[in-house]
């Protein structure tokens, strides 16, 4: 109740702070609404929820629109990589030796948080590695600004207002200083690369001080990319796939799933699932089981670039890595870097 009772005197601080602001962005369609009428009501509704006016008034103190992030969602170029270029500009030669080091060096602590989560530990360092280089490469906008601004922007409005409240909640909480709270243009953070909405709900205090510290808390960061795996569904020890051959007689196109999956775009490039006896007997060959299981065990053929020489069979964690990031190529990388990163450090 008392926090409604600040309401009026938040408004006034909100218009005063934001006086010589643009009242608009560069948007789309109609704009009704003033840059300092979307502060107040983010910030009644972020009331509402329970964040304490302070914390409001500290993160929009002085807060302006930032050009530079809506030209980037504007101009977002269209990915023109085959998908073997983005494997080579991925898996790199850096990431694999760096990924090997680090997976020495914190070892204890990824052995312990892999049995804790059930996440096999390689994998929590190939994760790292591609989100931002093991954390060398987090991003350093405002998260606060750039939500604001992509939320008072009409194209995606919705979402980025409701990432904008989650992070509010976050300062709050008292999981980062204000000045801190940085990461990705578009609001992407910390070494995992989480979106406000998948911090509240993966993000994990490994070491108990009470703050969940993806930037720079080591323990927390592991901790919360395995979370974030056990909760989509990961299986310890079940692989994710293998590159192929396969013989020219077999026609991908005519293996389609009897009801498509709509969940990740990714998968409208896959094949039905089938046993591995079943591919072995359509003539698809590989020199790498594609993981630990049975003939039993169910996967799919993909061919990038209708690249017969380029192909996979994925199956096991293949789907729950794409639950972090929806894209075939990005979910091969991510299995390639954990197997270079166990080849030579066991």
């Amino acid at each position: 109740m008392g926090g409604h009772r600040l309401l009026p005197l938040l408004a006034v601080f909100l218009f005063a702070a934001s006086a010589a602001v643009r009242a608009e962005t560069d948007t789309a369609g109609d704009q009704d609404q003033s840059w300092v009428a979307y502060l107040d009501r983010v910030a009644q509704e972020a009331i509402r929820e329970g964040v304490s006016p302070a914390t409001i008034e500290t993160a929009f103190n002085s807060l302006e629109p930032d050009e530079r992030v809506i030209g980037f969602d504007r101009r977002q170029p269209e990915f023109v990589q085959t998908f073997e270029e983005y494997l080579v500009a991925r898996v790199t030669d850096f990431r694999q030796r760096e990924g090997r080091r680090l997976y020495r060096e914190h070892q204890a602590l990824l052995q312990e948080i892999g049995a804790d989560y059930g996440v096999d530990p390689e994998y929590i360092v190939a994760f790292w590695g591609l989100e931002t280089s093991f954390g060398r490469y987090q991003g350093k906008y405002s998260i606060i600004r750039s939500l604001a601004t992509l939320g008072f922007d009409q194209r995606r409005s919705a979402f980025f207002t409701a990432e904008l409240i989650k992070a509010l909640h976050i300062l709050d909480e008292g999981h980062v200083a204000p000045d801190q709270f940085v990461g990705a243009w578009a609001g992407a953070m910390g070494q995992g690369q989480f979106m406000p909405s998948s911090f509240l709900r993966f993000a994990v205090d490994y070491d108990g001080d009470g703050r969940k510290d993806i930037w720079s808390n080591q323990a927390d960061v592991f901790a919360s990319i395995a979370n974030y795996l056990k909760q989509a569904g990961w299986k310890s020890g079940a692989g994710w796939g293998t590159r192929v051959n396969y013989d020219a007689s077999l026609q991908p196109g005519d293996l389609k799933p009897e009801t498509r999956d709509t969940s990740c775009r990714a998968l409208k490039h896959h094949t039905k699932q089938l046993p591995l006896s079943d591919w072995r007997n359509l003539g698809v060959s590989w020199e790498q089981s594609p993981g630990v299981g049975d003939d039993n065990s169910l996967w799919a053929l993909i061919v990038p670039d209708g690249d017969q020489t380029n192909s996979y069979l994925v199956g096991g964690n293949f789907r729950t890595i794409l639950r972090y990031n929806c894209a075939n190529k990005y979910a091969v990388s991510v299995g390639l870097l954990a197997e270079a990163i166990t080849q030579e450090s066991s």
